[in-house]
């Protein structure tokens, strides 16, 4: 090679143009543009009359017309506005460094702390190879003693707390964000009250809580693109810590607001609406993230997530919830009858399961979980009949046993919101109680 060509070689390569497309048309969220080739998920920026940038995403096309979905509020908007492609992808945040933090969906802090967070790109892989993670056989401590009694977490399982609204399912998220034992917690408030942000900064995870976690927030009045993109973020940077071999807890609020959002941008493209408005790609996509989430192959780092979803009108048969329930390792479900008698955590044991209960208990536990269970089935059968006189002691032993022994199993469920009960006191407390009713029965 001549000296001459290695010069060449050596300098750096010079762009001859700058290539923007028009923006052509506003259509509510959706945003149609000419002039520019993008493939579908690539960034852009549009610019506004008052000479500021909107950052954009494609979510579709239609021959030469490119669609666009705002990911900041679309405002200032002015047909032919230029529509600039951004050639390198964002690099996320990503580390050490995000910890005691709090971020938005474009990994932008949004609290009132110094800049310092390290932007870089994640090695996390979203499919991994199913034959190579790593098995769930450690049972996880999560505080709640109804939990750990009768619904045992392993480290590494996705489960759901499944609720309609006002019954305490963000109460029982923070007890587990607080008693949990995890290295590192991400926590994604997706689409929820705005208020709720702080609150569980400041009441659920409290300043020594906070120095372990990273808060990812896309409130109910950001765009459907960025409670998408939060949504996401929390998952990689959960992922992350992962493949560094911490011990890491995810908490999202709420699954069913990632569904809408999906269901905002589908209905937008023209996507035809499914099951109760839902159209197909909601539940297409529900699997792909749930996956990111759960152990990998690394021998160390686990990945524990917990997914609060939210039944509308208190029905379990809602679709998103129904979906859920197919995809996760197991569900919760908090009962509105309960929490107006004000038993809390208000869970419904009869309707709640873990998969991996088998897996990580022994057979004494077992043994004494169905036996509760039992007890609290025959006593729901009969409770409605009680004041009026419909149940007569001594026909059904068992029932009698329910009905008698009812306030003690009211009792071992219930906990203060402030109170923990580990996995060693829990036991404890059920073998006492299992001994007295056995005692009765017998």
């Amino acid at each position: 090679m001549s000296p001459t060509e290695a010069v060449i070689l050596d300098f750096p390569a010079v762009p001859v143009a700058q290539v923007y497309g028009r923006l052509t048309r506003v259509n509510g969220l959706l945003l149609e543009a000419v002039g520019c080739q993008m493939a579908t998920g690539e960034p852009c920026k549009i610019e506004c009359r008052d000479g500021r940038w909107i950052e954009a995403e494609v979510v579709g096309f239609d021959k030469e017309t490119l669609c666009l979905m705002p990911v900041e509020h679309p405002h200032g908007l002015m047909p032919g506005a230029r529509v600039l492609p951004i050639s390198d992808h964002r690099r996320m945040p990503f580390g050490e460094k995000l910890l005691g933090r709090v971020i938005d969906g474009l990994g932008q802090p949004i609290d009132e702390l110094e800049a310092r967070i390290d932007n870089k790109h994640s090695h996390v892989h979203k499919n991994l190879n199913p034959l190579k993670r790593k098995p769930i056989t450690e049972t996880l401590d999560v505080g709640v003693r109804a939990i750990n009694a009768l619904t045992p977490i392993g480290r590494g399982q996705r489960l759901g707390l499944f609720a309609g609204s006002g019954v305490g399912k963000s109460v029982l998220l923070g007890m587990m964000t607080r008693y949990t034992e995890a290295e590192v917690i991400v926590v994604g408030l997706i689409g929820e009250r705005g208020r709720e942000v702080r609150e569980f900064i400041e009441d659920s995870l409290g300043s020594e809580g906070m120095q372990r976690a990273v808060v990812v927030a896309a409130p109910a009045d950001t765009t459907p693109v960025m409670r998408k993109r939060a949504m996401l973020l929390c998952h990689q940077i959960a992922a992350d810590f992962r493949e560094q071999g911490k011990q890491v807890l995810l908490l999202v609020d709420s699954l069913t607001r990632y569904a809408q959002a999906q269901r905002e941008i589908a209905l937008s493209l023209g996507e035809p609406p499914a099951t109760k408005g839902y159209p197909p790609s909601v539940f297409a996509t529900l699997p792909s993230l749930v996956e990111m989430s759960g152990n990998s192959q690394h021998p160390i780092g686990t990945l524990t997530a917990f997914y609060t979803v939210l039944s509308e009108g208190d029905d379990l048969q809602d679709p998103i919830a129904d979906s859920a329930r197919a995809i996760l390792d197991g569900h919760i479900v908090l009962s509105r009858q309960l929490a107006e008698q004000g038993h809390f955590p208000a869970i419904d044991v009869c309707a709640s399961v873990s998969r991996l209960a088998t897996q990580i208990s022994n057979e004494q536990q077992l043994e004494h979980a169905k036996l509760m269970r039992l007890l609290l089935s025959k006593y729901n059968e009969v409770k409605a009949l009680i004041p009026l006189g419909g149940y007569q002691a001594g026909q059904d032993p068992q029932l009698d046993i329910a009905v008698s022994s009812y306030s003690k199993l009211a009792e071992f469920l219930q906990q203060g919101m402030h109170e923990s009960s580990s996995v060693e006191q829990t036991l404890i407390s059920l073998d006492t109680l299992i001994s007295q009713l056995t005692g009765c029965q017998q």
